[in-house]
């Protein structure tokens, strides 16, 4: 099993570049914002049963995942509602199955951030799209990226459009 570990503040392009990977590899993206947006139809971000019941949704199917060696794209955004040793757990759940984790990190400038937090295409999902939160929250999700397990591929996201990030990823990870 290999998870690809996809993760990145806010509006970085994380599930755009990963479903651009997902159609290169044929692999399943397990998208964030299905477990959080199904979590927070009964329980309001940010409350406790919605911590727990997003975590445990996330570390079954990667439990899941890793007992029956599906690989699989995974986005995250760290922030201060998630314990900060989560991106360990799902490592060391995966190692243990004999699988591996691909830590990719898409990096975006705060200016980056607040220029496409409003955009359109965010609202699919309960994305945050509002611009006067992101700016109280950039600190917060700057420390709690810093903290995430050091990243195989770093990717700017200003630089390159989301199909070369892609690209990229698919070539890194790809056994020559």
């Amino acid at each position: 099993m290999h998870l690809i570990f996809v993760y990145g503040p806010p509006a970085a392009g994380k599930y755009t570049v990963s479903r651009r990977v997902s159609e290169l590899t044929g692999l399943p993206l397990f998208h964030n914002h299905l477990v959080v947006d199904a979590v927070a139809a009964v329980f309001p971000f940010g409350t406790e049963n919605f911590m727990r019941l997003r975590e445990q949704f996330w570390m079954d199917m990667f439990e899941a995942a890793a007992a029956e060696d599906k690989s699989l794209i995974f986005t995250f955004q760290p922030e201060n509602s998630v314990d900060p040793n989560f991106p360990n757990r799902v490592r060391e759940t995966v190692e243990k199955a004999g699988g591996t984790v691909t830590f990719v990190h898409l990096h975006l400038s705060q200016a980056g951030q607040l220029k496409r937090i409003a955009n359109e295409d965010r609202s699919k999902f309960g994305k945050l799209r509002n611009v006067e939160i992101l700016k109280a929250n950039l600190d917060q999700f700057e420390a709690s990226t810093k903290a995430m397990p050091p990243a195989d591929l770093t990717i700017e996201t200003e630089k390159m459009s989301a199909y070369e990030a892609a690209e990229l990823i698919v070539e890194t990870i790809t056994p020559a």
